[in-house]
This record gives structure tokens, sequence and C-alpha cells, in this order.
């Protein structure tokens, strides 16, 4: 009997390496503002309250499905008094059969 991490293994095997890496992204950030907003006692009501904004877009942030944009993460950075995002959550490594869209370093490649 497989477990559930063989079934995600092989349900993420085809997906592209940036995918994968913008889904870790993503979940980073929402884990990170779940994390604040923990630590400082912060409903989703009062921290959307402070923020100027509705309970619904705290909810969307929180699925790790949402796109941030440099601003929000901004906004937010200020807010909790430091930065969201600092490195990518991991390194990835390129496959020899798979196009590059990053590299070790995570720099974008030239085409």
């Amino acid at each position: 009997m497989k477990n559930i991490n063989d079934k995600f293994q092989q349900m993420t095997a085809d997906v592209p390496l940036y995918i994968q890496a913008e889904l870790d992204i993503s979940f980073a950030i929402s884990n990170e503002i779940y994390t604040l907003m923990q630590e400082r006692g912060l409903s989703k009501k009062q921290f959307a309250d402070a923020l100027g904004k509705k309970p619904s877009e705290i909810t969307k942030w929180l699925s790790g499905q949402h796109n941030f944009t440099i601003r929000t993460l901004a906004m937010l950075s200020v807010f909790f008094g430091k930065p969201l995002i600092q490195t990518c959550p991991r390194k990835y490594e390129i496959l020899e059969d798979e196009h590059p869209t990053m590299v070790a370093e995570d720099t974008p490649v030239n085409d």
C-alpha cells in the first residue's frame, strides 16, 4: 500500500520546476503571515480591520493561492516590522531533461 507522500510525489512528478517553486514561495508567505498574526493574537477580522481590508481577502492571502504584489508584501512587511520574504525557501536542482528556468542560485537564465 502506498502512503500519501508517494501519491503526492506521483501527482507532482510532471509539474515544471518553476511551478513547484512558485507554490513553495506562495505557501511560505501565507504561513509566515499566519504565524505573525498568531504571534500578535490577531484574528482575521482584527487583521483585516487594521489593514483596511475585508476578512475575505485575508482568507485568500492565507490560502497559499494569492499572487501577492510587491506593494502588498512591502505593506505587510512594514505592518509586521519584518520582511516577509528574504530568499527562496529551498534550492532547486535542474534536471538534465528539463529546460532550466532557474539556476542553483535562483538567477533567471537568459535565453
